[in-house]
């Protein structure tokens, strides 16, 4: 299994404190997003390989922050108006690594409150790529996120990014296992005209052509979208 964390996005929400510094090495309780993200997975489902891709903003800054067996992809952008989009990032970084195999693919902002061992349990026992899900009574922030349906199965039955009018109230955070197989056809999806910049987009594709699955999430997911969004997250962690 290889497990890639997208982190190549310039947080312009957060400036000044992300001006000329990354979002995913912001410290909650002491410890960078990614530290959290990563120590989990090292515990819980350990990866042949990890790797990071960003932007070549903050290439320097991740390298000087990463372990050993962390490799960082430098998508060589150099500002938000030129980002390559998380779906063509998740391309670069496959093609540059030459990454093979299952991948769990993590948004480099978000944390959680549950271990992500279980959805990697869950993608194996499925056999399918998968995503997760969490109910969202929230219909203006459905707007704003991917959205899907799902039979008694957890199959997904559609999936849109952003949609104008939601179809249930079954929210998707950033966090995907692709099979080996599907994500070789992120090429395929692009030339098809699959959204690139939102990251579950190749999920809405995919799930359209191949059987995907949608996990019911075991607990929370905090977004750290911008200044009061990480205080929020930073005063949580400090309480618990």
């Amino acid at each position: 299994m290889n497990c890639l964390i997208l982190a190549a996005g310039y947080a312009t929400r957060l400036y000044p404190l992300t001006e000329n510094f990354p979002k995913p090495l912001l410290k909650v309780k002491g410890k960078t997003i990614l530290d959290w993200l990563l120590e989990d997975i090292h515990s819980s489902a350990p990866a042949d390989r990890y790797a990071v891709v960003t932007n070549h903003k903050f290439a320097g800054i991740f390298r000087e922050w990463a372990p050993a067996d962390v490799e960082v992809v430098d998508d060589m952008t150099s500002t938000n108006e030129t980002r390559l989009g998380a779906v063509k990032d998740i391309q670069y970084a496959v093609e540059t690594l030459g990454l093979e195999g299952d991948t769990l693919i993590l948004a480099g902002d978000n944390l959680l409150d549950f271990s992500l061992g279980f959805f990697v349990e869950y993608a194996k026992a499925k056999g399918t790529s998968c995503i997760m899900r969490y109910y969202e009574e929230n219909s203006a922030k459905l707007h704003k996120s991917g959205v899907v349906e799902i039979d008694g199965n957890d199959r997904i039955l559609s999936m849109e990014e952003k949609p104008a009018e939601p179809k249930s109230h079954w929210c998707c955070p950033p966090f995907y296992w692709y099979k080996a197989g599907d994500i070789a056809r992120i090429p395929e999806a692009i030339a098809a005209g699959c959204g690139t910049d939102a990251p579950g987009a190749y999920a809405a594709w995919l799930s359209a052509r191949t059987e995907v699955h949608a996990m019911l999430m075991p607990g929370s997911r905090y977004d750290i979208g911008n200044l009061e969004s990480y205080k929020r997250v930073c005063e949580t962690y400090e309480g618990a």
